[in-house]
């Protein structure tokens, strides 16, 4: 698929999505949302894709918002249906059953903060800052980012990064659980291809299933959940990855799973 606003690229299993709007600071206006959730749609499609990374183009930003140029000249009634859409793209993301990281090389600031929330893992940068601004243009988090920050950090935390607006640094993003690792800019692409190479060599299925237990799990009661497990877990003994997996386990060698 051809884009404006993103580049594709794949390697062993891994795609990345890079969002290409660097003198905008890679914000996110509707055609970049727009071209997301299709590029998001082709990944989920394509079988021999196993990992999603996304990322920003440039060493400034991940995601430094959405076209706030754009939000200004909206009604009530386009605004709810612009936040509407964006929540629907970052739920789509967040309930992918392909893993995605977030490496996060500089500003993830409103949109980019609910962004980077939606993926699966985050890892970033040590120069790199998150927050949710919104309420210093008078307005408040419209993809997600109340709930997935309040679901992460607890409502203490929640509350005072979004009622202050303040950026947080890399380092206490990962003391409060939002990001899963930090390391130097120079480590970052590394530390993301090592961690997705990790992931795209499991198994899809265990993968797949291990992705919607916690996910869904962690929106419903826990009987509910455990039924989700055990059925995930059944689906998992039924394929030829599980043979492959248990058999390499007792010869004592790699096992080499193929997504079957």
């Amino acid at each position: 698929m051809s884009f404006h606003n993103l580049l594709i690229s794949d390697a062993d299993g891994i795609r990345t999505i890079t969002i290409n709007r660097p003198e905008k600071l890679n914000a996110l206006n509707r055609k970049t949302l727009t071209e997301l959730a299709a590029a998001m749609q082709a990944a989920a499609d394509d079988d021999s894709v196993r990992v999603i990374v996304m990322t920003g183009a440039g060493d400034k930003a991940f995601v430094a918002g959405a076209d706030i140029g754009e939000i200004r000249e909206q009604s009530a009634i386009q605004a709810r249906r612009f936040a509407a859409y964006g929540q629907q793209l970052m739920s789509s993301i967040q309930h992918l059953e392909k893993p995605v990281i977030a490496a996060i090389n500089g500003f993830a600031l409103g949109g980019g903060m609910e962004l980077a929330l939606a993926c699966h893992l985050r890892i970033a940068a040590d120069s790199a800052r998150l927050g949710l601004p919104e309420i210093k243009l008078g307005i408040m988090p419209g993809f997600g980012g109340t709930q997935r920050l309040l679901r992460l950090v607890g409502t203490t935390r929640a509350l005072e990064i979004t009622l202050t607006g303040e950026p947080i640094s890399a380092a206490r993003a990962a003391k409060l659980g939002i990001v899963n690792s930090v390391v130097s800019t120079d480590e970052l692409t590394p530390a993301v291809t090592a961690m997705a190479t990790r992931l795209a060599a499991q198994a899809p299925e265990a993968v797949r299933g291990i992705l919607q237990a916690i996910q869904r799990g962690a929106e419903t009661d826990l009987e509910t959940g455990l039924a989700l497990e055990t059925a995930r877990f059944a689906l998992c003994c039924a394929t030829e990855d599980m043979q492959e997996g248990t058999s390499a386990f007792l010869e004592k060698r790699k096992p080499m799973f193929r997504g079957r």
